[in-house]
């Protein structure tokens, strides 16, 4: 049974820093043959903006019928999700920002309804990885983005302890990553690291 990677691309601006980032994960994931990539760049995703009418708390489900419709299950599918984003006004992108309010479904599934996300079988096996660039290089400019990304695989059943990050600084101008000293090793890096792990986990 393969192993399923959904990753989205939050960026805005196409093939940007931060997606190149998240390509050299995915290319590193993809050299095992038992790994099922699915890239989705948010921009073309057709995910609105959450509503705030709390109409999940009932129904289980959202009221609005796009892109979501489609990435809900593949959500819950998945083995491991990744996110990526670059830092805009010190905070994650309005893209991925929308996905992750959208994720009140599984909030209201999980606390309100009191519903499994997960079956029980599949619960602490799955892992979620969040990368991020910025054109700052202070030590802080990725503290803002953390958090609502650590809620957004939280209400997905994967813990923070089953979160991994890797945030580059520094980095503005498009393919600026490139010429970074430890970028694409660390990715790469951190792709093999999270196939192995996913593989244990199954293994158990």
């Amino acid at each position: 049974m393969p192993i399923k990677v959904l990753a989205f691309a939050g960026s805005p601006r196409r093939h940007g820093n931060s997606e190149l980032l998240l390509d050299w994960v995915l290319a590193s994931m993809s050299t095992e043959r038992e790994v099922s990539i699915e890239k989705i760049a948010l921009t073309e995703a057709d995910i609105n903006p959450c509503r705030g009418c709390n109409a999940c708390e009932k129904l289980n489900k959202c009221i609005q019928h796009d892109g979501m419709d489609i990435y809900h299950d593949k959500i819950v599918e998945a083995d491991c999700i990744i996110l990526s984003s670059p830092i805009y006004c010190m905070g994650i992108a309005s893209q991925p920002k929308a996905l992750i309010d959208r994720a009140q479904v599984f909030r209201s599934r999980k606390y309100v309804l009191r519903l499994p996300i997960v079956p029980p079988e599949r619960k602490g096996k799955r892992l979620g990885v969040f990368l991020a660039t910025a054109g700052q290089k202070w030590s802080y400019v990725f503290d803002a983005a953390v958090p609502s990304v650590k809620c957004f695989f939280h209400v997905i059943d994967i813990k923070d302890a089953d979160i991994s990050y890797l945030m580059i600084n520094g980095v503005d101008e498009k393919g600026a990553i490139e010429n970074h000293p430890s970028a694409k090793t660390g990715a790469e890096n951190l792709g093999k690291t999270v196939i192995s792990e996913i593989k244990t986990r199954l293994a158990s």
